[in-house]
């Protein structure tokens, strides 16, 4: 029966979907059309689409726009010839890719195309980030990105925007990963990684390109269970730089409510930073960040008071794995040493998880002061979101209260 189950995975569907597509928008005689074709790579010879979809039995098809342009209103879709992600490279596949695989890679970048001037890495499970963090080096990026959350980072994505140097390679090629994407890969690497069979390495040739891609817009298409759709422009954050965001300020009963202090210049980079971290993960989310590192990433929940506390606990725990495995080069869950695991907790209870000085991000406005106190107990001294609550005072209050400061970018970044 256990090897029954096992096989599931290891059954490869041939889709049956077209090779072309067309999606026309239609108002009155004014067609707009935009043109698809399937994706598909050569692999031992033989032609190959995904290799299935969210799960075995789900066919699965990759379409890549061709031609058309969109334009509704003052907004128009992605010129077609733009490729990134539907325009691949497998330099190793094992396993050729699935749609998990692809959209995981799809928003790790989504994610990546903001840092392009710095060594980035972003390592994407389940369509969110566990680990995101920027370094003065690629090697650097990637161990601060993958300690972050190295439990969560078992078979994700890992996505780099820098060629990726020997020493990358050997850390990656020491854990377990089901894809890699990167713009280069230097000479031996990919032998390195070959070290894991089943590891896609897939080169993403335009990703010089990345930086273009910030304030495009494609059209979001979600099929409802009776076959309808709905539609809507892809969310571009507005808030890019320092100069976009607002200090906290707002008026109640004739009252005018403003943070005391002004943001330091590292805490604006690491709001900045987890902003535009946040516009890729699942709302509702809160995540805490500090000095260009994850610390704890709180996703798709129903209640922000709840994903703050998620995200608190994550870190805490996270944190214990890290020091664990740093020190012990065991995963605290499996430390079986008292004297070391009162010794690692003590050292994590008086760090507060690393949350002490961090930054808070929040997705949308907190509608009382209890979400925002969450990560204020915690030693969050800065905190980015959207602002507009009827209770914004009583936020700033208590920012005031625990010597934070406080940003609105003013808009919001929900992701469903």
């Amino acid at each position: 029966m256990a090897e029954d189950l096992k096989q599931m995975y290891k059954t490869v569907m041939d889709d049956h979907f077209t090779p072309a597509m067309e999606i026309t928008f239609v108002d009155g005689n004014n067609r707009q059309t935009l043109f698809y074709e399937k994706v598909a790579w050569t692999i031992d010879g033989v032609q190959k689409g995904l290799r299935y979809g969210e799960n075995p039995g789900q066919e699965a098809a990759l379409y890549r726009l061709v031609n058309g342009n969109l334009v509704l209103g003052n907004t128009s879709t992605i010129k077609p010839g733009k490729y990134m992600v539907s325009d691949i490279e497998l330099l190793q596949s094992g396993k050729h890719p699935g749609k998990t695989n692809l959209t995981d890679a799809d928003n790790a970048l989504n994610i990546l195309r903001y840092f392009s001037e710095t060594p980035g890495a972003v390592i994407v499970k389940h369509n969110n980030p566990c680990g995101a963090a920027i370094a003065d080096s690629l090697e650097e990026a990637y161990a601060k990105a993958y300690m972050a959350d190295r439990v969560a980072a078992f078979g994700g994505c890992i996505a780099l925007n820098r060629s990726v140097d020997r020493a990358t390679a050997e850390a990656i090629a020491d854990q377990y990963a089901e894809v890699v994407v990167a713009p280069e890969f230097d000479e031996g690497v990919v032998d390195i990684l070959g070290r894991r069979k089943n590891l896609r390495v897939i080169r993403i040739n335009n990703i010089s390109r990345l930086v273009s891609f910030i304030g495009e817009r494609v059209v979001d298409f979600k099929s409802l269970m009776d076959g309808g759709i709905v539609t809507q422009w892809s969310f571009a954050p507005v808030t890019l730089s320092k100069d976009d965001l607002k200090v906290a300020e707002t008026e109640y009963k004739g009252k005018t409510f403003r943070v005391k202090r002004e943001p330091t210049e590292q805490e604006y980079k690491d709001m900045l930073f987890g902003w535009l971290v946040e516009s890729g993960i699942t709302s509702n989310s809160v995540i805490y960040v500090k000095d260009n590192v994850t610390v704890g990433i709180g996703t798709g929940e129903q209640d922000r008071v709840g994903v703050a506390e998620i995200a608190v606990d994550k870190a805490y725990r996270k944190l214990m794995d890290r020091y664990s495995f740093e020190r012990y080069n065991t995963p605290f869950n499996l430390l079986d040493d008292a004297d070391k695991i009162a010794e690692i907790k003590e050292d994590v209870e008086k760090e507060k998880g690393g949350l002490t000085g961090s930054t808070m991000v929040s997705d949308a406005f907190f509608p009382f002061r209890d979400g925002i106190d969450v990560g204020l107990r915690q030693g969050v001294k800065s905190v980015i979101q959207p602002g507009g609550s009827m209770n914004d005072f009583e936020v700033i209050e208590a920012c005031n209260e625990a010597d934070a400061t406080m940003v609105y970018t003013g808009q919001r970044s929900f992701k469903h």
